[in-house]
């Protein structure tokens, strides 16, 4: 174990090392055309993208946090590492396809990945009975969430402009961290209350709220053309 984290700090040196050498030093913002938090927040599409950020985190940390109830009835109790492997390598597959066409189809690739993450709920909300099926959902919830940063961050950057993505990043981290720790708070108190068989509902909801926020928001947060290309 000390030698995996002497390992992790020897790379962090050189990455800190290599960006001090190769990444250029490029001047920031005049005081007088920096935008306020406020300026930001009301600008067309930050909102919608944010509320967006915000249900679909919720609804993925829920289940992610406490996906092992799940698989007990499974049998897969003792395999949450490998359940886990299979979401982490199909999210992987996720990245690499939204890398390649998000500059073009960004709001097609949102409304897929939270259709399709929809379906996964859909599924355990019906009932999943057997091993094959669970990795199979599980699959399909790794495939998009794997770049579902990617595509929230984008969207972020073209509703802000270069005006004001330096100020609606950090927001963005912070609704990010909302949704992380609300998925334990929510998760826990559904499961302590409810139970398990309680969640699937509860991602159908905060899922279809996303879908329809991205749906309807096709003029500025999630918009049918880039906004790069106009």
């Amino acid at each position: 174990m000390r030698l995996v984290f002497g390992l992790m700090s020897l790379l962090t040196l050189v990455l800190i090392g290599w960006v001090l050498w190769q990444v250029p030093d490029y001047p920031g913002q005049p005081a007088n055309q920096r935008m306020t938090i406020r300026q930001v927040f009301v600008m067309p599409g930050i909102r919608p993208i944010l509320m967006v950020v915000l249900t679909w985190m919720l609804a993925h940390n829920i289940l992610y946090t406490y996906i092992a109830p799940f698989l007990e009835p499974l049998g897969l109790a003792g395999r949450v590492d490998l359940v886990l492997l299979v979401f982490g390598a199909f999210a992987l597959i996720s990245i690499w396809i939204v890398g390649l066409l998000i500059d073009r189809h960004l709001r097609l690739l949102v409304l897929l990945s939270l259709l399709c993450f929809l379906l996964a709920a859909a599924a355990l909300w019906t009932g999943v009975t057997s091993a094959f099926v669970m990795y199979a959902v599980v699959a399909l919830w790794g495939f998009t969430f794997g770049g579902a940063a990617t595509m929230l961050q984008t969207a972020l950057a073209d509703a802000s402009g270069e005006e004001g993505v330096d100020i609606v990043m950090p927001i963005n981290t912070t609704v990010w961290n909302l949704a992380i720790a609300g998925g334990g708070i929510v998760g826990g108190a559904l499961l302590e209350f409810i139970g398990v068989n309680s969640f699937p509902g509860v991602l159908l909801i905060l899922l279809l709220i996303a879908l329809a926020i991205a749906w309807s928001s096709k003029k500025h947060g999630f918009p049918s053309k880039p906004y790069r290309s106009r």
